[in-house]
């Protein structure tokens, strides 16, 4: 009888085409297909709880596969990165039960989005931050981001391409704060549609330009329509940083930093 395996992973967004499978082979999820066959000496069909966009990077994914060929949790760790890219990482493994599905039953999304406020555009952290080299307002910003709170229909903020059979979703946490240059979004949602945290992020940057003023991201909102918005925001400082399960599934509880990540923060 095959056993179900649940991943954790992270990896760095820079170096792949998000995470959903490519005809030619550049995502993650193509790479840690690939890394998972060897290990298990035939293919491997994993499911993700968030499929990530190109550039975009993971601390906390959550990732399960069905093995018909027993394993210690080693070989799974310590063997799968062995074939991995230096960009991926698995950081844990644990069997679970046959009916488990790291999709279908994550309760909960974390996401932070990381910004520098600064007149000069990164170098070190090229690619691991946003940038906006105007003075932003972030008090403005957390206003703004409040009205966004609740079981709300986030049309005006999903991307034309997105899949989703209900743009209804019910963000449970949006908050703006700074450390020195550093600006810190963090956003929970029971799920997100595609581009949802990139199109909030873009709106509330015009609120901290004084652009628009605070009330006009809950306009957006309400207006349903994206065209009234403001441009899709760069994938570079988003992080998927935790994946919540109820506890019975018996999954570590962990909530990555990548902040950690950044040399002088």
């Amino acid at each position: 009888m095959a056993e179900r395996i649940a991943l954790g992973l992270e990896y760095d967004g820079r170096g792949f085409c998000g995470w959903q499978t490519q005809p030619g082979g550049c995502a993650v999820q193509d790479h840690l297909e690939r890394a998972l066959a060897l290990i298990q000496c035939e293919p491997v069909r994993t499911v993700t709880a968030g499929r990530t966009d190109a550039g975009v990077h993971a601390v906390g994914q959550v990732a399960h596969f069905d093995s018909p060929h027993p394993r210690p949790p080693a070989a799974w760790v310590k063997g799968v990165n062995a074939h991995l890219p230096d960009g991926i990482a698995v950081r844990w493994a644990r069997a679970v039960a046959p009916d488990f599905d790291a999709r279908r039953h994550a309760i909960e999304r974390a996401y932070v989005y990381l910004l520098l406020n600064r007149p000069v555009r990164p170098a070190l952290l090229h690619g691991r931050v946003g940038w906006v080299h105007g003075a932003l307002d972030e008090a403005a910003m957390a206003t703004a981001a409040a009205s966004l709170l609740g079981v709300r229909d986030f049309s005006a903020f999903r991307a034309a391409e997105c899949q989703a059979r209900s743009p209804v979703r019910e963000l449970r946490q949006a908050s703006v704060s700074r450390r020195g240059e550093l600006l810190r979004f963090e956003f929970r949602a029971n799920a997100f549609l595609h581009h949802q945290i990139r199109n909030m992020v873009g709106a509330l940057v015009w609120v901290g330009l004084r652009r628009r003023p605070v009330e006009w991201v809950a306009e957006v909102l309400e207006s349903r329509d994206r065209a009234r918005g403001a441009a899709t925001f760069a994938a570079d400082g988003l992080y998927l940083t935790e994946v919540e399960y109820d506890a019975t599934w018996g999954l570590p509880v962990e909530a990555g930093s990548p902040e950690l990540l950044l040399p002088g923060f």
